[in-house]
């Protein structure tokens, strides 16, 4: 049975991402390319996070640094998109201890392909309540939020 999807769209991973980062398809949309490079980031696929950038992003030693990650991608929501820009929360863990990042994408399109070219990124809250980013379908306080 195929699984799910890691960028949480709601489809499976071979029907989803895995095309993208097999470079089997490009990416027809700025949400489908932010996707495809969060899915990236949980399979340490450094090369395809360099492809996607634009000319004035693109840094071979991010390239490395993402296939040496110890972070443990755990889920991602996406909160607003459109052709050229797409807002999310991506939430992870690092050293046992459970983080969300908010960031504001911005793409453009190079050579006929949709790239990645601008982040706003700063750190976002996990509220107490919400469901923990792990997935467990516990309240973050009795999961991953325990002190």
């Amino acid at each position: 049975m195929d699984k799910m999807c890691f960028c949480d769209s709601g489809k499976t991973f071979s029907t989803c991402c895995e095309p993208l980062l097999l470079g089997k398809k490009e990416a027809s949309s700025a949400i489908e390319l932010m996707r495809s490079r969060y899915s990236a980031y949980v399979t340490k696929n450094g090369e395809y996070i360099y492809k996607t950038c634009s000319k004035k992003l693109k840094n071979l030693d991010d390239m490395e640094a993402i296939n040496r990650q110890s972070i443990q991608w755990l889920s991602l929501s996406v909160k607003d998109f459109n052709e050229n820009s797409v807002s999310f929360m991506a939430y992870y863990k690092e050293n046992s201890q459970v983080y969300a990042m908010q960031e504001e994408s911005g793409f453009i399109i190079e050579d006929g392909q949709y790239k990645y070219d601008s982040a706003k990124v700063q750190e976002g809250d996990i509220q107490r309540n919400e469901a923990c980013p792990c997935l467990s379908g516990k309240k973050y306080k009795k999961c991953c939020g325990k002190k």
